[in-house]
């Protein structure tokens, strides 16, 4: 795949632009992706995978994230000065697990990791990253962007169609393109954040050990394999510690880590660390002519909530598939406009979510405090986009934009995020087997869903789908559990009825995007149509 000049360039290889570079090669699309570390990045860094990020990898057929992933242990506060457990709690708010939600579970994995497995599934498109390659400068025309990049000293000049800036908030690309960042830094949120490898004695790896208070002086030590069978990721924090200073300092880090815990500590080493400040801040738009930005270099937040690298691989998702349409010829230009219309209430929207997390918790002095529901992702969506349709809402002028909200499975519209179903039994293709509404959903397809009382109430439906391209929409008849054996999915348990919102005897159609999300919800083959003609020329 790594054939000369593909027609999308992308700088940073950290899960953002590993993600975009996946999806677009998933669409067929030939990418290069540059990063300017010569060494692959090591630690936990932001480690915390929501719901939402869990089915965007399912959808990459990626299973090891949620596979290799390991729950968050429950977080353990002590008496001061002591080791004498005052209270257990859980960053993680309960959710209970439903047919529609099949990763209910957030997991812990560090984005050292994370990065090894995406990089691996990009070598099965015989595309790797390359290392040690710095964007210098880019610039643009109609036709496309001429980069100058740079490797070992040596300059080159390299002429694509496209660039995505996945290379973090003080990235080269959001600068050159001049986007506003805005917003502000914390000065009363600093942190010294790293990998270490340590023993204590009575300190298990079961919790999430948290000594102290976070306004003043404390220090939280999460087990991890990851680093070691004696790694923790470690968090320092409080205004009574100096943070930059002791985050020069291996021999500062153990000092401070002993003088927090009460109990004997044999320091092994600091593997990684580095210290930030809460920068809050966010891009007024993610593109400008033939070039994007994703993930820190479009917007940056407190950690707290772990919403950030989450929202980063979702970025690069949006932007996938309508890339791949474009760049094949099959939908105009103007659908890339939907990336940013579609991110911009989101990430603001999350921005407010982080930042009353992080005061609510700098208040209390507990980083689990304000946290809801809302954090796993599943109730984003786009309802407002101008790509979606939906026939069965009544648009109303000045609705309010709700674009972070909390999931409720009792109401579904387009631009919500599309449900599972399990058990739904695949007849008359072949033998019969079951399977998950998730296991149709792809990347690089529109999935059309027709509910349908029999199959000849589809009929029409399937001949108007006819007309589209196969490598880019499929459709699924699902009949109620009652129904005749013909290539269809029958929907034995209800699950996916309800998912969905449908009774037995009604006819819809879902229109999947290649995101997983709700792109129309219509009657039949005019709404199918009129949505289409949104995405695709000549539909």
């Amino acid at each position: 795949m790594n054939s000369v000049h593909p027609p999308v360039l992308v700088v940073g290889a950290g899960p953002v632009g590993l993600v975009a570079a996946l999806t677009l090669l998933q669409n067929g699309i030939s990418v290069r992706i540059i990063d300017k570390d010569p060494h692959h990045r090591v630690g936990q860094r932001g480690a915390g995978i929501w719901p939402r990020s869990l089915e965007l990898y399912n959808f990459l057929d990626v299973p090891e994230v949620n596979g290799l992933g390991k729950p968050a242990p429950p977080v353990r506060s002590y008496k001061p000065g002591t080791l004498e457990p005052l209270k257990d709690s859980s960053m993680v708010p309960p959710m209970e697990p439903t047919p529609a939600i099949p990763f209910h579970t957030p997991k812990m994995m560090g984005q050292q990791l994370l990065d090894v497995i995406l990089r691996r599934h990009l070598e099965k498109f015989s595309c790797s990253v390359e290392m040690g390659t710095e964007l210098r400068s880019f610039e643009q025309s109609d036709e496309g962007v001429t980069a100058v990049l740079a490797k070992n000293g040596i300059s080159e000049t390299f002429d694509t169609k496209w660039i995505i800036g996945a290379d973090g908030a003080k990235g080269v690309v959001r600068k050159q393109l001049e986007l506003a960042f805005l917003g502000e830094t914390r000065d009363d949120t600093r942190i010294v954040t790293g990998d270490i490898r340590l023993t204590g004695v009575n300190l298990d790896r079961v919790h999430w050990h948290r000594f102290g208070h976070l306004s003043t002086r404390g220090v939280t030590l999460r087990p991890t394999d990851e680093v070691g069978e004696d790694g923790w990721q470690f968090f320092l924090y409080g205004h009574e510690l100096d943070i930059p200073k002791i985050a020069q300092s291996e021999e500062l880090v153990f000092e401070t880590i002993a003088s927090l815990i009460p109990t004997e500590i044999t320091f092994n080493k600091v593997v990684w660390m580095s210290d930030f400040r809460a920068n809050i801040r966010m891009v007024n738009k993610f593109s400008e002519g033939r070039v994007f930005v994703a993930g820190d270099a479009a917007h940056v937040h407190s950690p707290t909530g772990g919403q950030g690298l989450n929202s980063g691989v979702q970025d690069a998702f949006n932007l996938g598939w309508k890339l791949a349409l474009v760049q094949k010829g099959l939908a105009d230009k103007s659908l890339l406009e939907t990336y940013s219309a579609e991110r911009l209430p989101v990430i603001s929207e999350m921005l407010g979510v982080t930042t009353s997390i992080l005061n609510k918790a700098m208040s209390s002095g507990d980083p689990s405090d304000g946290r809801s529901p809302i954090l796993y992702m599943l109730g984003i969506n786009c309802r407002f986009s101008t790509i979606v349709l939906d026939e069965f809402v009544t648009s109303v002028e000045g609705r309010p934009i709700n674009a972070y909200g909390v999931l409720d499975e009792g109401h579904l519209e387009a631009g919500d995020r599309a449900p599972d179903a399990p058990n739904m039994l695949q007849v008359g293709h072949t033998e019969p087997g079951k399977t998950t509404l998730f296991g149709l959903y792809r990347p690089w397809y529109h999935t059309v869903l027709v509910f349908a009382p029999g199959l000849a109430d589809a009929t029409p439906i399937l001949g108007a789908l006819e007309a589209y391209d196969k490598n880019v929409v499929r459709s699924a008849v699902v009949l109620p559990s009652s129904a005749s054996m013909t290539p269809v999915l029958v929907d034995r348990e209800g699950y996916a009825h309800s998912a969905y919102l449908m009774e037995a005897d009604q006819m819809k159609v879902f229109v999947i995007r290649p995101d997983g999300v709700v792109g129309a919800i219509v009657h039949g083959a005019e709404g199918v149509k009129k949505y289409f003609s949104k995405i695709f020329l000549d539909a």
